[in-house]
């Protein structure tokens, strides 16, 4: 029997929070519905329709386009440079994450609250305006994290001309340039994590095999020690500083 995948936790929390949203919102979409002629009952369905529609995708817009991606990879590979692949969970550090990508993404989502979503529930906007509207702010954000070299490959794998100015960029083509770059970048914080970490197992190894103990597996004993290393230098501290520090 095929069991289906369970999604994660930050996917589970965004889809309640929308049904939550859809049914605090249904009441009063429907008594205005009621009291409204035709044309505007149309076009309040539509727009309710578009708004759950975006909430269903934020978790994928919220991956591709803010500073979710190095955040998310550092922390992970900071757990795993412990030898501990599931301390702490991915529930502590997915949230960890959206909480420090919430406070990097704060000027953008603010514009974004300001130019799109709130004309759109207020009905002074159009879909299109407030598509607009939303992907101006996310778009200067890409662009000022987006190396040159990566979106000249990306143009070069779609087989399109590169733009010559930075307004002509399109989204569908910066999304993945700005991702290759925050893997590049999570890439390198993480080799400089790794680094004491990897010369601390080394030390361990090489003190038990010159005591003749080479049937003690060097990460009983090096585990302790990297743990209270990290403690000592309020390491979770330091990567949340560099994390944010790089986004400048």
């Amino acid at each position: 029997m095929i069991r289906m995948a369970r999604p994660p936790a930050a996917h589970r929390i965004v889809l309640v929070l929308a049904l939550m949203i859809a049914l605090a919102g249904m009441p009063q979409v429907a008594h205005a519905a009621a009291l409204a002629p035709p044309t505007a009952q149309t076009a309040e369905a539509v727009r309710l329709a578009v708004i759950l529609g975006v909430l269903a995708i934020i978790p994928a817009i919220l991956i591709s386009t803010t500073s979710f991606i190095r955040i998310v990879v550092v922390l992970a590979m900071v757990r795993h440079a412990f030898g501990m692949p599931q301390t702490p969970p991915n529930a502590v550090l997915t949230s960890l994450a959206l909480f420090m990508t919430a406070f990097v993404m704060s000027p953008p989502l603010s514009a974004v609250n300001a130019n799109a979503l709130q004309p759109l529930l207020n009905g002074t906007a159009t879909v299109t305006q407030a598509m607009e509207g939303g992907a101006a702010p996310l778009k200067a954000f890409m662009l000022r994290h987006t190396r040159d070299k990566d979106l000249e490959t990306v143009y070069q794998i779609s087989g399109s001309p590169l733009p010559e100015r930075a307004e002509e960029v399109e989204l569908f083509k910066l999304t993945p340039a700005f991702m290759l770059n925050e893997l590049r970048v999570a890439f390198t914080i993480g080799f400089v994590i790794l680094l004491p970490f990897l010369l601390i197992d080394l030390v361990v190894a090489s003190v038990l095999l010159a005591l003749g103990m080479m049937m003690v597996p060097p990460a009983t004993i090096s585990l302790p020690i990297k743990v209270l290393m990290f403690v000592l230098i309020d390491g979770w501290s330091l990567v949340m500083e560099g994390l944010l520090g790089s986004f400048g």
